[in-house]
């Protein structure tokens, strides 16, 4: 019987990400990459794509670079074609493109193509992108595992964030039916959940906003990019391989419940 390289359990492997261009979605590249998977980082940002790719593959690790954007169906078989075409298969895939609509507001103030706008890219895009790369997973036959990016937001509403969180909320439903669509064809499909992750809008915000942010956070700090890659590439190895199905948060307890307030008390 063969095992996994305990130091690039991915070797051998094709994985896709989705916004890797920055933040998260540039984190789990990464990460997946350093595991051995041969790495798809795809993105409507060309520009930073090429930096990207440029930071992995300057460390000897396998990376090519495609854009695409995720609410366009053209432009996602287009983008699954050009990876059977390169490779022959597709093992890993993180859903992680993802875009706000606007800034919060309360839901009347919503313009319809604001909310449309979110759900193009969260919701549709996550549809399609799951779509056609179980496709490519099934004619390959080898199973696969796909991860979505969701978020706190679509476990639990977020005031003034209408579209964002209905979006969210969506990605978690499409992720369990999926799923459960699946299952026989040993494609396992599940969702991460961050909570508040310092990436570069967060870290814009100044060290006040991130105190107060940190203050609702019962682990009391801000999750870091790189707290979700490692869930990413636990969910793509073969450690989770009985796991399917299932929306992980990573938030620092924050879906947990309200954190604690001072109990004590004089006898």
């Amino acid at each position: 019987m063969t095992t996994a390289d305990p130091i690039r359990p991915l070797s051998g492997k094709v994985a896709l990400v989705t916004g890797a261009s920055r933040g998260i979605g540039a984190e789990i590249a990464a990460v997946l990459a350093g595991a051995g998977a041969d790495v798809v980082l795809a993105s409507r940002d060309g520009a930073r794509l090429s930096q990207q790719l440029a930071a992995i593959t300057s460390g000897g690790r396998n990376a090519v670079a495609m854009t695409v954007d995720v609410g366009d169906e053209g432009s996602v078989k287009a983008l699954m074609a050009r990876i059977r075409d390169r490779f022959g298969r597709l093992d890993f895939a993180v859903n992680n493109a993802a875009g706000g609509g606007r800034a919060p507001a309360p839901l009347a103030e919503w313009a319809s193509a604001e909310f449309d706008s979110a759900i193009s890219v969260n919701l549709r895009g996550v549809f399609l992108c799951l779509k056609y790369e179980i496709e490519l997973m099934l004619a390959s036959g080898n199973g696969g595992t796909i991860v979505n990016m969701s978020s706190t937001a679509g476990e639990q509403g977020v005031a003034g964030m209408s579209g964002y969180v209905a979006s969210k909320f969506g990605v978690g439903g499409l992720t369990r039916v999926a799923a459960l669509d699946y299952a026989s064809h040993g494609i396992r499909v599940n969702a991460i959940a961050p909570g508040p992750i310092l990436t570069e809008r967060l870290a814009g915000a100044g060290q006040a906003a991130q105190d107060r942010v940190a203050a609702t956070v019962p682990l009391g700090r801000i999750g870091s990019t790189a707290d979700v890659a490692a869930a990413a590439l636990w969910l793509c190895s073969d450690q989770s391989s009985f796991v399917t199905g299932t929306v992980l948060a990573v938030d620092g307890g924050r879906l947990a419940g309200t954190p604690a307030f001072n109990t004590s008390r004089s006898h």
